[in-house]
């Protein structure tokens, strides 16, 4: 793990696999942010935050949408935490996610790792958008990376599967001699029959640079955009395979599920 609290991208792809009734699959290329949010103000000002940009990060694309000036995403995410009676994830809180780019955001899931102050993980944040404009988060309470950790699905993402079974989660983020840091965010959708979809978001972990924000806005320059477009192109191929449609149902009355 990186022992400087910096600014991260990451390189890596997206993979989806639907197992039933009918088979289908894809596995994208893509790119993310990985930000320390306690050290992200102190941090060389490469990025762009709270400020117009080709790629940039803004506060208020998280949690309630409260801007800088209310303490942002982070006094959002701190603020959740004591709620759920969380008083010792005191050392930093790191922030996958998706960019905005060309001042276009969606972010499908997000996630939020937060630290003791000793650096041992405390506790995961699951941060879920839907396409309707809703937002829930899944926490994982005393998690542990490579250890799989499970919650109840109550939250409508797709009209292709229904709201119940349950999510498992799992997640890696390391070191090995000689090779780039990468982090793995896994979640797998088991509903009352089984397994029924297979998710994970990773990618090899660099400093934000200069050079390594070109490689991104050249490499992916509508991401937020090509993430809803194949969304949509997904969800038009099962409706062809008449896959069997589901009404969006009521959002769930609490916002957090543990």
């Amino acid at each position: 793990m990186s022992l400087a609290n910096e600014p991260l991208i990451g390189f890596g792809e997206v993979r989806h696999t639907r197992l039933r009734p009918r088979r289908n699959a894809f596995t994208y290329p893509t790119c993310f942010l990985l930000l320390p949010m306690r050290s992200l103000a102190q941090t060389a000002d490469v990025l762009a935050v709270n400020r117009a940009g080709v790629l940039s990060f803004h506060d208020q694309d998280h949690g309630d949408g409260r801007g800088p000036g209310q303490g942002g995403a982070l006094a959002w995410m701190e603020a959740l935490l004591r709620a759920e009676g969380i008083h010792d994830a005191l050392g930093e809180i790191w922030l996958q996610c998706y960019p905005r780019m060309l001042g276009h955001s969606f972010k499908p899931v997000s996630f939020w790792y937060c630290h003791r102050a000793d650096g041992a993980l405390r506790a995961i944040v699951a941060e879920v958008n839907n396409t309707f404009g809703e937002r829930h988060c899944y926490l994982l309470d005393a998690p542990q990376f490579g250890v799989a950790q499970q919650a109840d699905k109550v939250f409508h993402v797709s009209p292709f599967c229904d709201v119940g079974g349950v999510y498992r989660f799992r997640f890696m983020r390391a070191q090995h001699p000689g090779e780039a840091e990468r982090i793995v965010a896994r979640v797998d959708h088991d509903d009352a029959h089984g397994p029924l979809l297979q998710t994970s978001l990773s990618g090899e972990l660099q400093a934000i640079t200069p050079a390594s924000l070109r490689r991104a806005v050249w490499g992916h320059p509508a991401l937020t955009l090509v993430v809803l477009a194949r969304i949509h192109w997904q969800a038009a191929k099962l409706w062809w395979r008449r896959t069997g449609f589901r009404r969006k149902p009521l959002p769930p009355a609490h916002f957090v599920t543990r």
